[in-house]
């Protein structure tokens, strides 16, 4: 792909700038576990996948008393599996890259990082007196979830959608921000402490859960003209909702519209995004691997 090639890459091997070995059993490792279209690796993505539902769901049930009280010591195994399943996974990781500390500071390897990490803090902390600390430590185990993000190529692409489109949301947000602060303040002025607009941040508060149709209830203007505000500004928030999703569906649709490049790397060159329907390199020409 020359400089002049305009195509976007929606599916270029995130890790390759971590760097593939020249050969060995860390190349095979890097093979089955960052290239995708290989059998091998497209079977480890899908065990990978299944085992982080399976201990997010342990984590979760764990969280139902009656189903831990019954099951509890089933559930802990089951944790503690999981967590030696992903341990082995981040060492495998780090050891078959060439960049390890590059893999480490990350954005997968910290999530990797924080999947497996708790389990092993927990056991350093007494439970009788730090309680809630305990439960932190579960909650932060829900991170594995995100690994999905990795394999799961739409999630990918919402995610280059929502980079192309941050300074259209940045903006709008801004404009969101000055309609609830302005017509927050007016409502303040209108309504006043006497009936709950105590401050300023407290009717932007109402202002904010007034546009997003939310409206909790506690707080409520009483005066006609407070009334009619308010109904301006719910009927205003029906078409803001719908300014965000316009913006991000026309990035999908944009991208959507791109060429896909395959995530297939070069076995002499290790040079990744191919077509998918090439047969050789476009750097050495080498056959690719199925």
């Amino acid at each position: 792909m020359n400089a002049q090639d305009t195509t976007t890459v929606l599916t270029s091997d995130p890790h390759q700038r971590l760097g593939k070995p020249a050969g060995g059993w860390r190349a095979a490792l890097y093979a089955i576990i960052f290239e995708s279209d290989t059998p091998k690796g497209r079977a480890f993505d899908l065990a990978l996948i299944g085992a982080i539902l399976l201990s997010v769901l342990v984590v979760v049930l764990t969280s139902v008393k009656p189903i831990a009280d019954k099951y509890g010591d089933w559930l802990h195994a089951g944790e503690w599996f999981f967590t030696v399943l992903f341990t082995v996974e981040y060492v495998a990781r780090y050891l078959c890259v060439q960049r390890p500390v590059l893999y480490a500071r990350s954005f997968f390897g910290v999530i990797d990082l924080m999947s497996i990490l708790p389990s092993y803090v927990s056991l350093f902390i007494p439970a009788a007196h730090v309680v809630q600390g305990i439960r932190i430590l579960r909650l932060l185990r829900i991170f594995r979830i995100l690994k999905l993000t990795l394999y799961i190529q739409e999630y990918s692409m919402l995610g280059d959608a929502l980079l192309a489109s941050r300074r259209k949301i940045f903006v709008f947000l801004s404009v969101v921000f000055l309609i609830v602060f302005l017509l927050g303040t007016v409502m303040y002025v209108v309504e006043g402490p006497e009936n709950g607009y105590t401050s300023i941040p407290t009717a932007v508060y109402w202002a904010i859960s007034t546009m997003t149709t939310v409206g909790f209830g506690d707080l409520v203007p009483k005066t006609d003209i407070g009334r009619t505000i308010a109904s301006f500004m719910m009927l205003l928030g029906w078409g803001i909702l719908a300014v965000p999703t316009g913006i991000i569906s026309s990035e999908i649709t944009h991208q959507r519209g791109q060429r896909v490049l395959s995530l297939r790397a070069c076995p002499s060159c290790h040079s990744a995004g191919h077509e998918p329907a090439a047969r050789y390199c476009k750097d050495c020409g080498t056959t690719l691997p199925p």
